[in-house]
Protein backbone atom coordinates (compact mmCIF):
# COMPACT_ATOMS: atom_id res chain seq x y z
CA UNK A 1 0.00 0.00 0.00
CA UNK A 2 1.47 2.99 -1.34
CA UNK A 3 2.34 5.97 1.86
CA UNK A 4 1.22 8.75 -0.83
CA UNK A 5 -2.58 6.66 -0.74
CA UNK A 6 -2.03 6.19 2.51
CA UNK A 7 -3.53 9.00 5.30
CA UNK A 8 -3.35 8.15 9.02
CA UNK A 9 -6.27 10.11 11.19
CA UNK A 10 -6.14 10.32 15.05
CA UNK A 11 -9.63 11.98 16.22
CA UNK A 12 -8.99 13.34 19.96
CA UNK A 13 -11.25 15.69 22.33
CA UNK A 14 -11.92 16.71 25.60
CA UNK A 15 -15.40 14.61 26.16
CA UNK A 16 -13.91 11.96 28.80
CA UNK A 17 -15.66 12.75 32.00
CA UNK A 18 -13.76 9.97 33.66
CA UNK A 19 -10.34 11.25 32.60
CA UNK A 20 -10.58 14.89 32.41
CA UNK A 21 -8.28 16.47 29.38
CA UNK A 22 -7.73 12.56 28.43
CA UNK A 23 -5.53 13.46 25.54
CA UNK A 24 -3.14 15.46 27.87
CA UNK A 25 -2.35 13.71 30.64
CA UNK A 26 1.18 12.45 31.20
CA UNK A 27 2.33 9.05 30.13
CA UNK A 28 5.91 8.37 31.13
CA UNK A 29 6.95 12.04 29.96
CA UNK A 30 4.61 12.05 27.34
CA UNK A 31 1.43 13.68 26.57
CA UNK A 32 -1.20 10.39 25.19
CA UNK A 33 -1.88 12.11 21.98
CA UNK A 34 1.82 12.40 21.47
CA UNK A 35 1.96 8.44 21.86
CA UNK A 36 -0.29 7.88 19.78
CA UNK A 37 1.25 10.28 17.25
CA UNK A 38 4.90 8.58 17.53
CA UNK A 39 3.24 5.19 17.03
CA UNK A 40 1.11 6.15 13.70
CA UNK A 41 4.66 8.24 12.59
CA UNK A 42 6.61 4.99 13.53
CA UNK A 43 4.19 2.50 11.06
CA UNK A 44 5.64 4.71 8.12
CA UNK A 45 2.41 3.83 6.20
CA UNK A 46 1.92 7.32 5.63
CA UNK A 47 0.32 11.23 6.35
CA UNK A 48 -0.49 11.53 9.88
CA UNK A 49 -2.33 13.84 11.32
CA UNK A 50 -4.90 14.81 14.66
CA UNK A 51 -8.45 15.81 14.30
CA UNK A 52 -9.21 17.94 16.77
CA UNK A 53 -12.21 20.14 17.94
CA UNK A 54 -9.68 21.23 21.12
CA UNK A 55 -6.93 24.46 20.38
CA UNK A 56 -4.93 23.05 23.14
CA UNK A 57 -4.69 19.51 21.63
CA UNK A 58 -3.62 21.06 18.60
CA UNK A 59 -1.25 23.26 20.26
CA UNK A 60 0.66 20.18 22.19
CA UNK A 61 0.70 18.04 18.69
CA UNK A 62 2.57 20.89 16.77
CA UNK A 63 4.77 21.42 19.61
CA UNK A 64 6.03 17.97 19.24
CA UNK A 65 6.18 17.77 15.73
CA UNK A 66 3.13 16.31 14.57
CA UNK A 67 0.11 17.69 12.29
CA UNK A 68 -3.03 18.75 13.77
CA UNK A 69 -6.14 20.03 11.45
CA UNK A 70 -9.16 21.91 13.10
CA UNK A 71 -12.61 20.39 12.66
CA UNK A 72 -16.01 20.83 14.20
CA UNK A 73 -17.29 20.53 17.59
CA UNK A 74 -20.27 19.20 16.96
CA UNK A 75 -19.51 15.60 15.13
CA UNK A 76 -21.44 12.67 16.68
CA UNK A 77 -19.10 10.34 15.87
CA UNK A 78 -14.73 9.64 15.16
CA UNK A 79 -15.65 8.75 11.99
CA UNK A 80 -17.46 12.43 10.81
CA UNK A 81 -14.78 14.14 12.13
CA UNK A 82 -11.78 11.86 10.76
CA UNK A 83 -14.12 12.58 7.23
CA UNK A 84 -13.92 16.65 7.74
CA UNK A 85 -10.03 16.39 8.18
CA UNK A 86 -9.59 14.27 5.31
CA UNK A 87 -11.60 16.96 3.18
CA UNK A 88 -9.49 19.52 4.59
CA UNK A 89 -6.34 17.83 4.36
CA UNK A 90 -6.35 16.29 0.87
CA UNK A 91 -8.75 18.51 -1.20
CA UNK A 92 -7.14 17.12 -4.17
CA UNK A 93 -8.26 13.82 -3.10
CA UNK A 94 -4.95 12.14 -3.51
CA UNK A 95 -5.29 9.65 -0.53
CA UNK A 96 -7.21 6.81 -1.51
CA UNK A 97 -7.01 4.77 2.44
CA UNK A 98 -8.04 6.71 5.43
CA UNK A 99 -6.49 4.82 8.81
CA UNK A 100 -8.66 6.22 11.50
CA UNK A 101 -6.62 5.08 14.48
CA UNK A 102 -8.19 5.69 18.27
CA UNK A 103 -6.09 8.75 20.18
CA UNK A 104 -6.24 6.62 23.49
CA UNK A 105 -4.30 3.48 22.84
CA UNK A 106 -0.97 5.16 23.48
CA UNK A 107 0.21 1.25 23.74
CA UNK A 108 -0.32 0.83 20.46
CA UNK A 109 2.64 -1.29 17.94
CA UNK A 110 3.54 0.18 15.10
CA UNK A 111 3.07 -3.08 13.78
CA UNK A 112 -0.53 -3.30 14.60
CA UNK A 113 -1.14 -0.37 12.67
CA UNK A 114 0.32 -1.87 9.33
CA UNK A 115 -1.65 -4.83 10.29
CA UNK A 116 -4.85 -2.96 9.56
CA UNK A 117 -4.23 -2.62 6.01
CA UNK A 118 -3.60 -6.06 4.12
CA UNK A 119 -7.27 -6.95 3.55
CA UNK A 120 -7.71 -4.02 1.56
CA UNK A 121 -5.17 -5.91 -0.99
CA UNK A 122 -8.79 -7.56 -1.90
CA UNK A 123 -10.85 -4.85 -4.04
CA UNK A 124 -13.95 -6.43 -2.64
CA UNK A 125 -13.31 -5.24 0.73
CA UNK A 126 -14.51 -1.99 1.63
CA UNK A 127 -13.55 -1.92 5.36
CA UNK A 128 -10.23 -3.35 7.41
CA UNK A 129 -9.97 -3.71 11.74
CA UNK A 130 -8.30 -6.05 13.67
CA UNK A 131 -9.02 -8.46 16.57
CA UNK A 132 -6.93 -10.72 18.79
CA UNK A 133 -8.07 -14.22 20.07
CA UNK A 134 -9.67 -14.11 23.67
CA UNK A 135 -8.25 -16.30 26.65
CA UNK A 136 -10.34 -15.78 29.21
CA UNK A 137 -14.06 -15.85 30.19
CA UNK A 138 -13.58 -12.64 31.92
CA UNK A 139 -12.83 -11.57 28.53
CA UNK A 140 -15.86 -13.46 26.61
CA UNK A 141 -18.59 -12.29 29.15
CA UNK A 142 -17.27 -8.33 29.58
CA UNK A 143 -19.82 -6.56 27.19
CA UNK A 144 -17.40 -3.55 27.26
CA UNK A 145 -15.14 -6.30 25.36
CA UNK A 146 -16.56 -6.39 21.71
CA UNK A 147 -16.44 -9.39 19.90
CA UNK A 148 -15.74 -9.83 16.11
CA UNK A 149 -17.87 -13.40 14.27
CA UNK A 150 -16.60 -13.82 11.24
CA UNK A 151 -15.77 -16.71 8.36
CA UNK A 152 -11.80 -17.52 8.43
CA UNK A 153 -10.66 -16.82 4.92
CA UNK A 154 -6.92 -17.21 5.73
CA UNK A 155 -4.97 -17.73 8.31
CA UNK A 156 -4.71 -14.65 10.19
CA UNK A 157 -7.89 -13.27 8.52
CA UNK A 158 -11.81 -13.09 9.09
CA UNK A 159 -14.20 -11.68 6.52
CA UNK A 160 -16.70 -9.87 9.60
CA UNK A 161 -20.29 -11.51 9.70
CA UNK A 162 -21.46 -9.52 12.80
CA UNK A 163 -19.62 -7.62 16.21
CA UNK A 164 -21.51 -7.49 19.17
CA UNK A 165 -21.34 -7.03 22.80
CA UNK A 166 -22.58 -10.54 23.38
CA UNK A 167 -20.67 -13.63 24.23
CA UNK A 168 -20.64 -15.03 20.65
CA UNK A 169 -19.97 -17.24 19.00
CA UNK A 170 -21.80 -19.79 21.28
CA UNK A 171 -19.84 -23.19 21.77
CA UNK A 172 -16.25 -24.44 21.48
CA UNK A 173 -14.13 -22.68 19.05
CA UNK A 174 -12.28 -19.07 18.70
CA UNK A 175 -13.81 -15.52 20.02
CA UNK A 176 -11.95 -12.30 18.82
CA UNK A 177 -11.80 -9.38 20.78
CA UNK A 178 -12.57 -6.57 18.61
CA UNK A 179 -9.72 -3.84 18.25
CA UNK A 180 -11.48 -0.24 17.05
CA UNK A 181 -8.63 0.69 14.82
CA UNK A 182 -10.34 0.81 11.26
CA UNK A 183 -8.73 1.35 7.59
CA UNK A 184 -11.35 2.73 4.97
CA UNK A 185 -11.29 3.01 1.37
CA UNK A 186 -11.82 6.94 0.44
CA UNK A 187 -15.53 6.10 -1.26
CA UNK A 188 -16.07 3.29 1.76
CA UNK A 189 -15.73 6.61 4.52
CA UNK A 190 -17.61 9.13 2.18
CA UNK A 191 -19.73 6.44 1.79
CA UNK A 192 -20.56 5.61 5.66
CA UNK A 193 -20.78 9.16 7.37
CA UNK A 194 -23.61 9.41 4.74
CA UNK A 195 -25.27 6.60 6.55
CA UNK A 196 -28.51 7.42 9.05
CA UNK A 197 -27.67 5.27 12.09
CA UNK A 198 -28.98 2.15 11.92
CA UNK A 199 -31.51 -0.31 13.89
CA UNK A 200 -28.34 -2.59 14.64
CA UNK A 201 -26.17 0.24 15.43
CA UNK A 202 -28.86 1.85 18.01
CA UNK A 203 -29.61 -1.17 20.11
CA UNK A 204 -25.52 -2.71 20.37
CA UNK A 205 -24.21 0.30 20.26
CA UNK A 206 -21.79 -0.26 18.18
CA UNK A 207 -21.02 2.16 14.49
CA UNK A 208 -19.64 -0.62 12.55
CA UNK A 209 -22.56 -2.10 11.80
CA UNK A 210 -24.00 0.85 10.07
CA UNK A 211 -21.59 -0.25 7.32
CA UNK A 212 -22.72 -3.76 7.40
CA UNK A 213 -26.01 -3.20 7.61
CA UNK A 214 -25.57 -1.31 4.43
CA UNK A 215 -23.88 -4.20 3.11
CA UNK A 216 -20.58 -3.03 3.14
CA UNK A 217 -17.73 -5.92 3.65
CA UNK A 218 -15.43 -5.52 6.49
CA UNK A 219 -12.16 -7.72 6.53
CA UNK A 220 -10.49 -8.46 10.22
CA UNK A 221 -6.49 -9.15 10.61
CA UNK A 222 -5.80 -11.14 13.55
CA UNK A 223 -2.99 -9.97 15.70
CA UNK A 224 -1.81 -11.26 18.79
CA UNK A 225 -2.44 -8.73 21.44
CA UNK A 226 -4.79 -6.15 22.08
CA UNK A 227 -3.14 -2.30 22.83
CA UNK A 228 -4.58 -1.31 25.71
CA UNK A 229 -7.34 1.95 26.05
CA UNK A 230 -6.95 4.32 28.64
CA UNK A 231 -11.04 5.13 29.76
CA UNK A 232 -10.71 5.02 33.39
CA UNK A 233 -7.77 5.96 36.29
CA UNK A 234 -6.95 2.19 36.85
CA UNK A 235 -6.41 1.86 33.06
CA UNK A 236 -4.17 5.17 33.36
CA UNK A 237 -2.36 3.91 36.02
CA UNK A 238 -1.53 0.61 34.57
CA UNK A 239 -0.91 2.22 30.99
CA UNK A 240 2.17 4.54 32.50
CA UNK A 241 4.02 1.67 34.14
CA UNK A 242 3.84 -0.21 30.53
CA UNK A 243 5.33 2.81 29.12
CA UNK A 244 7.26 3.55 32.19
CA UNK A 245 9.47 0.03 31.03
CA UNK A 246 9.86 1.36 27.60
Amino acid sequence: MSKTRTLVLIPARMTSTRLPDKPLLDLAGLPMIVHVLRAAEAAQIGRVAVATDTPEIAAVVTSHGGEAVMTRADHPSGSDRIYEALEKLDPKREAEIVVNLQGDFPTIAPGNIRDVLPPLFDPEVDIATLAAEIHTEEESLNPNVVKAVGSPIGERRLRALYFTRATAPWGDGPRYHHIGLYAYRRAALERFVGLAPSPLERQEKLEQLRAMEAGMRIDVTIVDTVPRGVDTPADLETTRKILSKR
